[in-house]
């Protein structure tokens, strides 16, 4: 089991994929602790295996070696669908291209992470998170009808709605521009913070950044 304190634990993570050229060192004996209701902003040039080191501690890709335990759980021996499960019940992610469901409308969007957790209040529960990012007006449009800055509040609110205990955001504000991006900033720390979810966020946004606190800094594949 992870420490008690730790929603993250990382011990000398790798990841090794193949490419074209042969194998590929992504990340390089990554050793990251991360304590409960931190917010940790993740920084470095491309290619310094961030949205990698993200992606496994969200269980979307498996270390190559090393440990990974996220709210105490191991993720080492868990199959595919109990890492579905276990993201269902403690993680939620925000990305930078929102991955909202086109065919969905802001509510249906919201409210599907609360349907698969079998949540009877689901549609309340969307209706109430919709509200709490400024888009109560806004629950029957569909993706297309919002803009990126809209899109991305109702991503934030997907996330948020199960009350997960981690939040991983890639870039959230990548597609932003700069007003909505810092909207987006305070909504996504208060909100956080008013739900007691501990942060994660890989960013190049200079304000994202400030607010963590705490930042790691990533080079080939490692902590700087």
């Amino acid at each position: 089991m992870a420490r008690s304190d730790s929603i993250v634990d990382l011990d000398e993570v790798t990841l090794t994929l193949a490419g074209p050229a042969g194998p590929v060192n992504v990340l390089r004996g990554v050793t990251l602790r991360i304590a409960r209701g931190e917010s940790v902003g993740l920084k470095g040039p491309s290619g310094a295996g961030k949205t990698s080191l993200m992606m496994i501690v969200a269980g979307l890709e498996r270390a190559t070696s090393g440990r990974v335990a996220v709210v105490g759980q191991d993720l080492a021996p868990l199959n595919e669908d109990a890492r579905a499960r276990f993201r269902r019940d403690h993680v939620g992610i925000v990305f930078q291209a929102f991955h909202l469901v086109p065919a969905m409308t802001a509510l249906e969007n919201v409210a599907i992470p609360l349907e698969l957790a079998g949540r009877r209040d689901a549609d309340r529960a969307a209706r109430d998170m919709l509200g709490a990012v400024g888009l109560a007006a806004r629950v029957d449009h569909y993706p297309s009808q919002l803009s990126g800055g809209e899109q991305q509040r109702v991503a934030l609110a997907r996330a948020l709605a199960p009350g997960p205990d981690l939040v991983l955001a890639d870039e959230p504000t990548g597609n932003l521009d700069t007003d909505t991006g810092r909207d987006v900033i305070e909504l996504m720390f208060r909100l956080g913070a008013e739900r007691g979810a501990t942060l994660l966020l890989v960013t190049h946004d200079a304000a994202l950044a400030a607010r963590c606190g705490r930042i790691v800094a990533m080079a080939d594949g490692r902590i700087a």
